[in-house]
C-alpha cells in the first residue's frame, strides 16, 4: 500500500469534450459575425467560462454589456450540454479506464480536480463517477487554475499530503497549478508547452501500468 494519491484533470484526460467546448465557442463567434479556429482555441485550455468569453470576444474585438455577456454564457453552456449529454463509455480516453481499475485494486485513492461545473454529470455520463473517491469542480473554487486551490481542496479529500498527489493534466495553467501545489506533475500533450511538468507524456495511451508502477517505486 503506497501512501500516494492520483489527481485527474477531466478534459483531455479522462474524456476529451474539448472538442465539444470548440464546437460551441466557434458557433457563438460565428453568430456575432466572426471566425474562431482551433489554434485560438488553444487559449481556453483550462481557463474558466467566464474568462474564455473575455478570450472570445477580444479575438472577436467586441464589447457587450454584462448581460449580453451572461446571455452568451447560457447559450454557449448550453449548445454544449447537447453535446455532452450524448456521451457514452466510448469517449473515455485510451489506457485510462485500465488506469483506474489498476489504482483501485491497489487501494491508491484518487480524485477529480477540474474546473469545469459539468464534471460530475460528465463522469455519470461515461461511467467513472462511483470510481472517484473525491471529485472537485467549478462549484467548488473560487480561484482558477494556476492557483493550486482545486488540486489542495482534492488532496484534503483524499486525506493526503500535497507533496505524495500525483496531478494528471493536459493544460499549462493545470501543470502551473499542481507545480504550485508542491505536487508530482505528469503532463499529457505537447513537451513544449508542458515542460514544467515532472514526465510529459504524447497521450493517455502512454500511461501504462508499468510508467505508473516505476513512478510509485
Amino acid at each position: 500500500m503506497t501512501d500516494k494519491a492520483f489527481i485527474f484533470d477531466l478534459d483531455g484526460v479522462i474524456v476529451d469534450t474539448a472538442g465539444y467546448h470548440y464546437l460551441a465557442w466557434r458557433n457563438l463567434a460565428n453568430d456575432l459575425g466572426f471566425e474562431f479556429t482551433v489554434d485560438q482555441n488553444e487559449q481556453l485550455k483550462g481557463v474558466s467560462r467566464v474568462r474564455s468569453l473575455e478570450i472570445l470576444l477580444n479575438i472577436g474585438n467586441i464589447e457587450l454589456s454584462r448581460d449580453k455577456k451572461q446571455e452568451l454564457l447560457l447559450v454557449k453552456n448550453k449548445e454544449y450540454l447537447e453535446y455532452v449529454n450524448k456521451m457514452t463509455s466510448d469517449e473515455i480516453l485510451p489506457g485510462i479506464a485500465q488506469l483506474l481499475n489498476y489504482l483501485e485494486e491497489k487501494n491508491i485513492k484518487f480524485a477529480l480536480g477540474s474546473a469545469s461545473r459539468n464534471a460530475p454529470m460528465i463522469l455519470k455520463k461515461v461511467g467513472l463517477f462511483d470510481q472517484f473517491a473525491a471529485i472537485v469542480d467549478g462549484n467548488d473554487v473560487s480561484k482558477a487554475k494556476p492557483d493550486p486551490e482545486v488540486f489542495l481542496i482534492a488532496a484534503k479529500k483524499l486525506k493526503a499530503d500535497p507533496q505524495d498527489c500525483i496531478v494528471i493534466e493536459d493544460a499549462k495553467a493545470g501543470v502551473e497549478a499542481a507545480k504550485n501545489a508542491g505536487m508530482i506533475c505528469i503532463g499529457i500533450g505537447d513537451k513544449e508547452v508542458l515542460g514544467e511538468a515532472d514526465h510529459v507524456l504524447s497521450g493517455t495511451v502512454e500511461l501504462t501500468l508499468d510508467f505508473i508502477e516505476k513512478l510509485l517505486a
